[in-house]
């Protein structure tokens, strides 16, 4: 997944989905990034919470998932 980077100046933040989504598949997330946070969120409940990671943790995470 290749994240666009939101502008931190407040603005709406730019929501990529996961390349593994489908509009009638299981579950899957968005995923959108400023210079300081990841925001994780379910593209099926855009409205729902969301998970904020820092971009660090975010790596560490996507890191470990690609092992799996």
């Amino acid at each position: 997944m290749t994240l666009k980077l939101s502008p931190a100046n407040g603005t709406a933040l730019a929501w990529t989905k996961s390349s593994h989504s489908s509009n009638d598949g299981p579950a899957c997330v968005e995923v959108a990034a400023t210079p300081a946070t990841v925001h994780v969120r379910d593209s099926k409940n855009p409205a729902g919470p969301t998970l904020t990671l820092t971009p660090a943790t975010w790596t560490a995470f996507v890191t470990l998932a690609t092992r799996a």
